[in-house]
């Protein structure tokens, strides 16, 4: 499964640009601004439905231009299909898969997957859990459907929850008959959520820990745990009688919402205890398993995009990554570097169909 091309018009800094690509390896090169992210963004966006780096659809249009069109040809099991995403400001963006416009665009994630590599993945390890939970509601929502349909709902009833939560406070009683509406859905998928959380864990733990071991010359024990109150047997109990802190706190306090993952090296916090190398090992296998357990879903390897890789990994780990890529170890890859002559010099002992992309002299 690969892309075979993609058009661009009003995305990000590109104007209009086509681009027809290898089916092994591509490496996009470039200064810094000249667009290289955005491409790879094209293709996540095309892939899941939404940016990699964008929380809003919006933030993808040119500046002082209306709207953004992806347009390509991916190639799957022998097949080419045309997959077009569109948004107009002011509008929902539409996507149409063989000129069909799908209806329910969440249906699309999985069709064609994808692991992005980028700088921002130690931001996983740094930041609250709301990242970590959105890494890993990444992958889950990739190989689950149901589990993407759930996730989707709660969180449209957890807003409407907090809506009503407000109101009451603001207009100082409580419907408990009311509330009791929101509070029934809202349990049931996140007992679903929960559940389907752990079993993930169980499965990607072993996959990681392969991973790095190999990357780190099995240097230390790393393990990953989910951290939920949901999973307690008496949690619909324990939801219902915080109200009165939810009241207070003007939104639901308690959920899988609230859920973390605790990564730990050698049974320490690695957020706290871990060294940036060790940081970035835990990074790179996170993603490496991630790849791993799309290939096997799928029976089809992912597009690997590798954002800017190059600057952010010591020797070792550059020498891992290349030799996995001589190795045909993964699908379609897109690699990007600021400087040229580095990419070609990594890459010039690899057999196989290499298309480069001089971004500084297209016109965009």
């Amino acid at each position: 499964m690969h892309i075979n091309s993609i058009k661009l018009t009003n995305f990000k800094n590109y104007e209009y640009q086509m681009f027809e690509f290898s089916a092994f390896a591509n490496c996009i090169v470039g200064e810094n601004g000249s667009g290289k992210t955005n491409l790879l963004d094209a293709i996540y966006c095309l892939c899941i439905t939404k940016s990699a780096f964008s929380s809003q659809d919006i933030l993808g249009v040119k500046h002082e231009e209306a709207y953004f069109m992806l347009d390509s040809w991916f190639e799957k099991a022998k097949k080419k299909q045309q997959v077009t995403l569109t948004f107009q400001k002011g509008q929902k963006k539409t996507l149409l898969v063989g000129k069909k416009a799908v209806e329910r665009i969440a249906d699309h994630i999985g069709q064609y997957p994808v692991v992005l590599i980028a700088p921002h993945d130690a931001d996983i390890v740094r930041d609250g859990n709301e990242t970590r939970r959105k890494f890993i509601d990444g992958i889950i929502c990739q190989v689950n459907k149901e589990y993407l349909n759930a996730l989707m709902q709660y969180n449209r009833v957890l807003l409407q929850r907090n809506s009503v939560l407000k109101q009451f406070a603001e207009r100082r009683y409580f419907d408990e008959q009311l509330m009791e509406v929101y509070s029934e859905p809202l349990l049931e998928k996140a007992i679903y959520i929960n559940k389907i959380r752990e079993e993930f864990i169980c499965s990607f733990l072993p996959f990681f820990q392969k991973h790095y071991a190999i990357i780190s010359e099995s240097r230390e024990i790393v393990n990953i745990k989910y951290e939920s109150e949901v999973g307690q047997e008496e949690f619909s109990q324990i939801f219902r009688e915080n109200y009165k802190n939810d009241l207070s706190a003007q939104r639901s306090t308690k959920g899988i919402h609230k859920d973390d993952y605790s990564f730990e090296i050698d049974t320490f916090t690695l957020k706290k205890f871990g060294s940036q190398g060790q940081q970035k090992c835990f990074t790179m296998a996170l993603r490496l398993a991630q790849f791993e357990m799309l290939t096997i879903k799928y029976n089809s390897k992912p597009i690997l995009l590798m954002d800017d890789i190059f600057d952010k990994l010591d020797d070792r780990r550059i020498e891992m990554l290349i030799k996995m890529i001589k190795n045909k170890d993964f699908g379609q890859v897109f690699i990007t570097d600021a400087r040229p002559e580095r990419t070609k010099l990594l890459l010039e002992s690899i057999d196989g169909e290499f298309k480069y992309f001089e971004m500084g002299s297209l016109n965009q």
